[in-house]
């Protein structure tokens, strides 16, 4: 039985949890953190690597049958717990992380994932269709949440899974997102600052630059413009548009006029 408000959804097609499992590129001795096992489909499939994988569950009533299932298997830890909480810090290094999670909980599992002081080498996830793709967004449909995943992973999409899949079927189709660690930092920044001045510009999405960073970080518009022309940014352009480059050079110039 599936609770609906842990956005539960049962996947069991062979051929997909296969090909979720091989995006992980799994090898005997790699470490694996799988979010959210529920009845261990997946689970199996990367047990089957040989990876040492631990399995973080956060409904209870399904761990007695994990653990039973995986009982004579070494190399799985059924483990109870929250990953909204979880300390990544008891990971090993180049850890990877797989998961088909709730919905509900991407934006808040990318935000950890990038921010904690031990990332993982890769992350794998189904997750849903739309959120797939807006990670992997291009200028002109950025969000706060693009811009995140790409400053500190390689973002690439992978096989759709339509709603039939699922039992129960949610109300919308799903996709594999793979995020691999960035070998080097694209930037050396302030991260709070760099990220605090991407809030700022998407703060108003329906506005331009020009009006969304004079009013959010409150400075003149003029001010702002003349910022937006040493960063090489049309004052008309909206957040959405901008590349990461393009944040970067406003951040310098924006730091050139206020913190120089």
């Amino acid at each position: 039985m599936t609770k609906k408000e842990l956005g539960q959804h049962w996947l069991s097609d062979k051929g997909i949890l296969n090909s979720i499992a091989e995006c992980a590129d799994l090898k005997v001795g790699d470490s694996v953190l799988e979010i959210g096992p529920g009845l261990g489909t997946l689970t199996e499939k990367l047990a089957n690597s040989g990876a040492e994988v631990l399995a973080l569950e956060f409904d209870r009533e399904l761990i007695k049958g994990l653990k039973a299932k995986f009982s004579n298997c070494d190399n799985v830890a059924i483990r109870e717990g929250d990953i909204r909480s979880f300390d990544y810090i008891s990971m090993p290094k180049n850890y990877k992380v797989v998961a088909n999670i709730p919905y509900y909980l991407t934006s808040n599992l990318i935000k950890s994932l990038s921010e904690t002081n031990n990332p993982p080498k890769l992350v794998v996830l189904l997750i849903q269709k739309e959120v797939a793709q807006r990670l992997c967004a291009i200028p002109g449909d950025m969000s706060i949440l693009s811009c995140t995943s790409q400053f500190y992973f390689e973002c690439s999409l992978g096989m759709e899974v339509p709603a039939k899949y699922f039992t129960p079927p949610p109300k919308v189709d799903s996709q594999v997102v793979i995020l691999s660690k960035r070998s080097a930092k694209l930037f050396y920044v302030d991260e709070s600052k760099f990220f605090n001045l991407i809030k700022a510009g998407f703060s108003e999405k329906r506005k331009t630059l020009r009006n969304s960073l004079s009013s959010s970080l409150n400075i003149s518009k003029t001010d702002v413009e003349s910022i937006l022309e040493h960063a090489g940014v049309e004052p008309s352009s909206r957040a959405q548009q901008l590349s990461l480059k393009e944040w970067h050079e406003l951040y310098l110039a924006y730091n050139n006029s206020y913190e120089s």
